[in-house]
């Protein structure tokens, strides 16, 4: 009697089946139904502005090789300030990390997190009080 760990003793763990699944049918029916009403129409869908796709990916090349042109010049002078005066390998250390900062801010300032040098942020909306 190994068989016997479900509901009544007959190793089933669900309801009994009434054989015709009438029941199970009309569940489903309902189910479908209700989802429908939840489920925007499919027009819609393809009518709204996409977002992303190969405009996100543009501007995601976009960042990343000014990112990456940041800390390139950055290596580049360092390394030819190291060729030059002979401080091998301060030069590089330090011009690279200047490189990978100037990449950084040249991002954020491409994804408009910091403002330009010398533009105005907008006004935030608070009062000013004007004497």
């Amino acid at each position: 009697m190994a068989d016997m760990n479900g509901p009544g003793g007959t190793g089933r763990t669900g309801p009994e089946p009434d054989g015709s699944g009438d029941d199970l049918e009309r569940r489903r029916r309902e189910l479908d139904a209700k989802l429908a009403v939840k489920r925007p129409a499919k027009g819609v869908e393809a009518s709204g502005p996409r977002t992303g796709g190969m405009a996100g990916m543009g501007k995601a090349l976009r960042l990343s090789s000014e990112f990456i042109a940041g800390i390139v010049v950055g290596a580049a002078i360092g390394w030819f300030i190291d060729t030059a005066a002979g401080t091998t390998p301060w030069g590089l250390v330090v011009f690279l990390l200047l490189g990978f900062a100037a990449g950084v801010l040249n991002v954020l300032r491409s994804a408009g997190v910091v403002a330009e040098r010398g533009v105005e942020p907008p006004d935030s909306g608070r009062d000013r009080h004007e004497t």
